[in-house]
C-alpha cells in the first residue's frame, strides 16, 4: 500500500466563513438523498449492532471447540456459516471477532485525528520555526508505506492489542496532521481572521471560533475514509502474528488460522475476508458520500 495521501484543495474550505448551521442542514439533507450511503450506513450499522450486542446475538461459545465437529459445512443445522479448524461455531466468531476489528478501525483513528489535528492546528497558525520542526518531523514518517511503518513498529513494541493500537495511530497521525495544518495556514490570512485580531481575540480564541470550524469538515472527511484502512492493516497485523493474539477472535486472526483449511472448507476459511471486504467497502462509500455532501455552497 502506498503512502497515505489526500488533495485538500479538493475539501479545504479556502476563503469561507466559519461553517454555519445552514451548512450542516444542507449536508444532512444531501446525505438523506444519498440511497447508496445510506444502504452502507445501514449495513455497517448492523455490523456494529452485532459486535456491541455480541453476548446476546451471538447464537453459541465463540470460543468452545469441539474436534469432533471442525470444519462442518457452511448450512449445518446446529452450525449456520460451519465451524473451524478447532470446531469452534464460526457465525459467533464473526459477530465477536467484529467488536475487536471494528474497534481497532475506529479507535486508531480517533486518537489519530485528536493528535494530527491538534499538531497540525498549531504548526499551521504558528507558521515559522514551529511550523518547520513539526512539519519536517512528520515528514519523517512519510519516507514508509503506511503498512511497512505499522508492521515495523509492532514487530518493535510485540504482538498485542494495545501495541497494535499505538502502531496504527502512528502511522495515521501524519497524514492527518498535514491535512489540518494545510487547512490551517490557509485560513489564518483570511480577512475574517485578520478582523478577529484587530478587535485583540487572542489566538486560542481564533482557532476555536475559526479555525476549527473550517478544518472540522477536511479532517472528518479524511478520518472517515482511514478507518478501513485501519481495519485492513490491523487485520494484515494480526495475519502476520503481530496483532490480536489467540484465542482472541478478531478477523484477520480468524483468516491466519483458517488459511490451512482452505482447500478443504474453502467458504469457511474466506468467511472472515468476505466480513473485512463488506465494512471496509461500506465505509470508504460512506466516506465518499460525506464528503459530496460536504461540497455545498450555502
Amino acid at each position: 500500500m502506498a503512502n497515505l495521501s489526500f488533495d485538500v484543495l479538493d475539501a479545504a474550505p479556502t476563503g469561507r466563513r466559519p461553517r454555519s448551521r445552514s451548512f450542516w442542514h444542507a449536508v444532512g439533507r444531501r446525505l438523506a438523498r444519498d440511497p447508496m450511503t445510506l444502504t452502507c450506513a445501514a449495513i455497517l450499522s448492523l455490523i456494529l449492532f452485532a459486535a456491541i450486542f455480541a453476548p446476546f446475538v451471538a447464537p453459541l461459545d465463540p470460543y468452545r471447540t469441539n474436534i469432533t465437529h471442525r470444519l462442518l459445512a457452511v448450512g449445518d443445522r446446529h452450525y449456520w456459516l460451519g465451524t473451524d479448524e478447532l470446531g469452534r461455531d464460526l457465525l459467533s466468531r464473526l459477530i465477536y471477532g467484529g467488536r475487536m476489528s471494528l474497534f481497532m478501525g475506529f479507535v486508531p483513528v480517533f486518537l489519530a485525528t485528536v493528535i494530527g489535528a491538534a499538531l497540525g492546528i498549531v504548526a499551521g497558525y504558528a507558521g515559522g520555526a514551529l511550523n518547520m520542526a513539526i512539519m519536517r518531523l512528520i515528514d519523517v514518517f512519510y519516507a514508509f508505506p503506511s503498512v511497512l511503518l505499522a508492521v515495523a513498529i509492532s514487530g518493535v513494541l510485540g504482538a498485542g492489542l494495545v501495541n497494535s493500537l499505538v502502531s496504527l495511530t502512528l502511522v495515521f497521525v501524519p497524514p492527518l496532521a498535514r491535512v489540518a495544518e494545510s487547512v490551517t495556514t490557509q485560513i489564518r490570512s483570511q480577512d475574517y481572521v485578520e478582523a478577529a485580531r484587530a478587535t485583540g481575540a487572542t489566538g486560542w480564541r481564533i482557532v476555536i471560533g475559526h479555525v476549527l470550524s473550517n478544518v472540522a469538515g477536511p479532517i472528518l472527511i479524511y478520518a472517515s475514509s482511514l478507518i478501513s484502512v485501519s481495519i485492513i492493516i490491523a487485520s494484515g497485523l494480526s495475519f502476520l502474528g503481530l496483532g490480536v493474539v489467540p484465542p482472541e477472535a478478531e478477523w484477520g486472526l480468524m483468516l491466519n488460522t483458517l488459511r490451512q483449511s482452505i482447500y478443504i472448507a474453502p467458504l469457511n476459511a474466506v468467511l472472515p475476508g468476505i466480513m473485512i471486504f463488506i465494512t471496509s467497502m461500506c465505509s470508504n462509500l460512506i466516506s465518499d458520500g460525506l464528503r459530496s455532501a460536504m461540497d455545498v455552497k450555502v
